[in-house]
């Protein structure tokens, strides 16, 4: 391998902080050093921070000791729009930039990585979506976050998991006939609590989709005094099985009022950092991913998440990288249903 433009690192600063120096990209980096300068310049430039509970662990951490918003996809579109920032930094996926961006267009939006994307996202190409909603043209059409702009644009409604149940149910009262889209497990989870009419697109999330019913039942055996969290995109017969079924926010929340010692979470693990943290006396376990004839891509572990460092959240920070930038028609197409996602009660 090349070395001739490795950066070495000083022996002394080397034995110190030996356990936090990685590599990345043919050159040392100590984490320390760049945690604290990602503090000196959110504060000095005063950036906000916004990062999601399905994030590395340490970017949660400095997000809420810089007093940023570590929170599920609802509550980081209503922070960035209500933030007095002009400048926010978005740890997620690319969708949440997106949002961000939408229904803040004169603020600068940048994120860690603008490569890490989401399987829902990928799964509905808008212009695959168009020709699925010219079918049905008496529709309401109601999209999940986890979409891109252009998605977004094209829908009535876009909604987070967290109000995605009501929504329906608004819309179901008002007697009008749902669209779908993307998320087949969460739509179908949906239409069994509603009853409403609704036609879906088949889509599903690379996470949650892999949580097993027959290791979660196993699971369950070795822990029978154990309540069951479990994210409504997992499959049915894994929701089946829970004692709480929610947005990670709900979840979350659940976890802090439950009586029990003892909590299996179906969701991404990158969560467990907010519930151990909110219940250290508690212990939680997390649900099968893998079970006879399995193939775990994911492991309960968001790959596009996982794409958010504090080597690149520094870069965001100090260099304002990977900005967001989007065609203005299509942010003002959806920032209509967007803005009746954040200001639904």
């Amino acid at each position: 391998m090349e070395t001739s433009n490795i950066n070495l690192v000083p022996k002394s600063l080397l034995k110190k902080h030996k356990q936090r120096i990685f590599n990345t990209s043919d050159k040392f980096f100590d984490e320390e050093i760049l945690i604290e300068e990602i503090k000196k310049i959110v504060k000095e430039e005063k950036i906000y921070l916004i990062s999601h509970y399905y994030t590395d662990p340490k970017i949660q951490k400095i997000t809420e000791e810089l007093n940023g918003c570590v929170s599920d996809s609802l509550q980081m579109a209503k922070a960035g729009s209500e933030s007095k920032s002009q400048t926010i930094v978005v740890s997620g996926v690319k969708f949440m930039g997106e949002t961000a961006k939408i229904l803040s267009p004169d603020k600068k939006i940048v994120m860690p990585t603008l490569k890490a994307t989401c399987s829902l996202d990928l799964g509905c190409p808008a212009n695959e979506f168009k020709k699925f909603c010219e079918i049905y043209p008496d529709r309401e059409v109601v999209v999940y976050a986890n979409t891109s702009a252009k998605v977004k644009a094209l829908a009535d409604w876009v909604v987070t998991s967290s109000i995605a149940l009501e929504v329906v149910d608004h819309l179901d009262s008002e007697g009008k006939k749902i669209l779908w889209a993307p998320d087949k497990h969460l739509g179908s989870y949906i239409k069994n609590q509603t009853k409403a009419d609704m036609v879906m697109w088949d889509g599903a999330c690379v996470v949650h989709e892999e949580f097993k019913h027959e290791g979660l039942k196993k699971l369950i055996k070795l822990h029978p005094d154990a309540e069951i969290l479990v994210h409504p995109e997992s499959p049915s017969t894994v929701v089946d099985l829970a004692d709480c079924v929610g947005s990670t926010t709900q979840l979350i929340d659940y976890a802090k009022k439950s009586k029990a010692k003892k909590l299996i979470v179906a969701t991404d693990k990158g969560i467990f950092y907010q519930l151990l943290k909110n219940n250290p006396e508690k212990e939680f376990f997390e649900a099968p991913t893998a079970g006879n004839g399995a193939t775990c891509n994911s492991c309960s572990m968001c790959p596009w998440m996982g794409m958010n460092s504090i080597k690149n959240l520094h870069d965001a920070v100090k260099n304002k990288t990977n900005e967001i930038s989007l065609n203005n028609t299509i942010m003002k197409d959806a920032r209509i249903s967007l803005n009746r996602m954040v200001n639904f009660k």
